[in-house]
């Protein structure tokens, strides 16, 4: 057969499908519709990559920190800035206090000018929030003038909070101080990083993109198969005026790639208009700008050419088995039971790819990508062999029931691949997300740190700046509101010698400072009042506090200034107090000197730094916020931190996150694909209910059948998907060397998702269902 046959009848079919009339533009209609939501999700995949790129350029582009050995000095070419990050109800608000120190210093990306001291340039997310009527705290914490927004160029995403403002007198905090100066932002001179990623990781990403690729892939493939049944009496009318049974075919595939070209242009249209739709929105965090989006040419002329070169090859694999003949199709018999041995070669063929990598774990080497890709692409391909074979088996043994329950059960019956066409993505879905999940949960371990915060004890921390004064300051958090306990401790080093020598001091002790409540807190005391001294041993790091512990002797503290260093000393009284050391708020023991305030001479008062821990009463509304904003009355430049037991590695928080957006972008893409395809079912039966209703059937009955007919393969789909994602979550969980165990809160909650999502397409589409049950849907034309 020559290219050119090939040709004229896939254009044969292509002219059918667009001058059938009215119910072949709908056809081509609910196919291209189908198809273009699939589209749409893959063009925005091929984008994610540059959007990626483009993100970490930018937040590499606005680094402010000085490379190299040391910070430069002071000219007209140089910048005062400081992090000033906080937080607004679980949301962070990226903040700098900028200062210039000449008429040349660097601006910011994303700034036309530097503000003025008590002003503030914002993003357009952070300036809408400040204008909100639930934001009077952030204001209160943010009280500078709004003079302008950050452009683009200076942003991660379109909804990242962030602000520059103005200030003065940061020169005193350049060391030490959390103030940095320097002469350009971003890394003058990047280097490629020798870090090599973690192999489970590498092996989480791969597993994330082919799970959420592949119900893309299995809703396109059902998308070029809609108004299948209509089509084939259409065929057999070609077979009547000639033509042969393979010319039949290949207009058939014609009529189906008119559809998916007709998709593509609707898939570039819902892209461009989900891109712009993406730059205002925000998901589990993150926001681009739709500028982001731009697909790779390469990448997106691969899916041009993969989607229409799938449509014929679907198609004319669904006809195989189909004998069109002049005066039928075939297939209106009773069809031949389907062989299940063959259905099983696809998960087996998976397995066995990913067999090799068992128990390779992290320490031998990156998984194979081409194996471990192809592995899980067969597993979750077998999904959809494997679920016609069950619904069809299933449905063949139903027994008696209802007069709706008979309705339903017949239809299977007679087309269970229709209904498992319907399934096959949701059920490739959940299988996926189940096998990632209980992957996600068996390595969550390894990636998980203890912090070794007692967060029964405080749930917050402030660095409070150097020289604030100690009781002054505890008490302003004390009369906080929703702050129930403050815990002040000032910390410090004595040396035995004086720091301004050149040697320095030979032994160190550690000095912690605090009321008898706070001292408590890290250690045990026999009695404590006020004016006490008291000399901890049993800690974790001796240190030299006993062998300075002789009354009489100077010891000396000192402290690092721009202007140079301060120092002072303080001699070690007679009758220092012992006390047992204990672990702390921050699980460590501390050692050397404890002091309560009045023991501390005033001029050492200055040379400690203060660490403030506070508990809160989290059952007050917005009750962090307002330590917060005590903490920016102390001192703008104070960090307050919220505590938490654990802490999670970075890229592994980064991959799940990744993972959630993606899974909400493909179940929005199943609930659309879904709709239209229930849609395209009505739309086939809609004479046959005519019928029905017209012979004295009840709308009700009828309603009830539809509802069935839907639920039945649905639950054989999340039943069979829960035990293929069951079985290759625990092939996975082997391969990383990890225990294999069931989370089955994660199985019932991802089949509980597929199921809410089958059920919202379903209650969308009882109106139309409604509209089609009427006698008039017997007219014709």
């Amino acid at each position: 057969m020559s290219l050119r046959q090939w040709a004229r009848d896939l254009g044969l079919g292509v002219r059918f499908a667009f001058s059938g009339g009215r119910e072949g533009w709908i056809r081509a209609v609910l196919t291209a519709v189908g198809v273009g939501l699939g589209v749409a999700v893959l063009l925005l995949t091929t984008a994610v990559p540059a959007a990626l790129e483009v993100r970490h350029d930018r937040e590499q582009a606005r680094l402010d920190w000085p490379f190299g050995d040391k910070q430069p000095t002071k000219a007209d070419d140089t910048l005062l800035i400081t992090n000033v990050d906080t937080t607004f109800r679980d949301k962070d608000v990226r903040g700098r206090l900028v200062e210039p120190e000449g008429t040349r210093a660097p601006l910011p990306p994303g700034l036309s000018r530097f503000p003025a001291e008590g002003d503030m340039v914002v993003s357009p997310a952070l300036k809408k929030l400040l204008a909100a009527d639930g934001s009077a705290l952030l204001r209160e914490r943010l009280p500078y003038r709004v003079v302008g927004t950050i452009g683009e160029s200076g942003l991660v995403g379109s909804r990242e909070l962030a602000f520059y403002s103005g200030a003065s007198g940061l020169a005193p905090h350049v060391n030490g101080g959390g103030v940095t100066r320097l002469k350009e932002f971003g890394n003058p001179d990047p280097e490629p990083s020798d870090e090599q990623t973690d192999p489970v990781l590498l092996l989480l990403i791969l597993v994330v993109i082919v799970v959420l690729l592949m119900p893309v892939a299995v809703f396109i493939a059902a998308a070029v198969r809609f108004g299948g049944e209509r089509r084939d009496r259409r065929l057999a009318a070609l077979r009547l005026i000639g033509s042969d049974g393979r010319m039949t075919r290949r207009i058939a595939a014609g009529e189906a790639m008119a559809g998916a070209l007709l998709g593509l242009v609707l898939g570039t249209v819902f892209f461009l208009v989900g891109r712009q739709v993406a730059g205002s929105v925000e998901v589990m965090g993150i926001s681009v700008w739709p500028s982001y989006l731009d697909p790779s040419p390469a990448l997106a002329a691969l899916v041009a050419l993969a989607v229409p070169t799938a449509a014929v090859l679907v198609t004319l694999f669904a006809l195989r088995g189909v004998v069109i003949e002049p005066l039928g199709v075939v297939r209106t018999a009773k069809p031949a039971r389907r062989r299940l041995w063959w259905r099983l070669l696809l998960p087996l063929g998976g397995v066995a790819m990913l067999y090799p990598m068992i128990g390779q774990g992290h320490a031998n080497g990156d998984f194979n990508q081409y194996l471990v890709s192809g592995g899980v692409v067969l597993i979750l391909v077998g999904i959809t062999a494997l679920l016609p074979w069950l619904v069809e088996t299933v449905v063949a043994r139903l027994g008696s029931g209802g007069v709706a329950w008979q309705l339903a059960v017949r239809r299977l019956q007679l087309s269970s691949g229709t209904a498992a066409r319907m399934v096959n993505g949701i059920a490739v879905a959940v299988a996926g997300a189940i096998a990632l999940q209980m992957l996600f949960a068996g390595v969550d371990s390894e990636y998980t740190k203890a912090t070794g915060k007692d967060v029964t004890r405080a749930q917050m921390q402030v660095d409070v700046p150097d020289g604030a004064p100690l009781a002054p300051t505890a008490q302003k958090f004390a009369d906080t509101k929703a702050v129930r306990k403050v815990t002040a401790l000032w910390e410090g080093y004595l040396g035995d010698t004086s720091w301004k020598t050149e040697e320095g001091p030979n032994q160190l002790a550690q000095l912690t400072v605090g009321d008898c409540s706070a001292l408590r807190e890290v250690a045990k005391l026999p009695t404590c009042k006020d004016g006490d001294v008291f000399l901890l041993d049993g800690d974790e790091y001796s240190g030299d506090g006993p062998k300075l512990n002789q009354p009489g002797r100077k010891l000396y503290l000192e402290r690092s200034t721009p202007e140079g260093s301060k120092e002072t000393f303080w001699t070690v009284p007679a009758g220092v107090t012992q006390a047992h050391s204990t672990k702390g708020l921050t699980d460590y023991e501390r050692g050397g000197f404890l002091m309560t305030p009045s023991a501390l001479p005033k001029a050492a008062a200055e040379l400690v730094t203060g660490e403030i821990y506070l508990s809160i009463d989290e059952s007050v509304p917005d009750a962090y916020e307002y330590a917060r904003n005590t903490a920016f009355q102390v001192d703008p430049l104070a960090r307050p931190m919220n505590w938490s037991a654990t802490q999670q590695d970075v890229k592994f928080t980064s991959i799940r996150t990744g993972l959630l957006v993606g899974a909400a972008a493909v179940l929005a893409l199943i609930g659309a694909s879904l709709l239209v395809s229930q849609l395209e079912q009505l739309r086939e039966r809609r004479k046959l209910l005519s019928s029905l209703v017209a012979f004295g059937t009840r709308r009700r009955t009828l309603g009830l059948s539809v509802l069935w007919q839907t639920a039945i393969p649905i639950v054989l789909g999340l039943l069979l998907a829960s035990l293929v994602g069951i079985s290759l979550g625990a092939v996975l969980l082997r391969m990383t060397d990890t225990p294999v165990g069931v989370d089955w809160a994660s199985v019932l909650a991802m089949t509980g998702v597929g199921a809410a999502v089958v059920l919202v397409v379903t209650l969308l589409s009882l109106p139309p269902l409604v509209r089609l049950l009427r006698p008039d849907g017997l007219r014709t034309e």
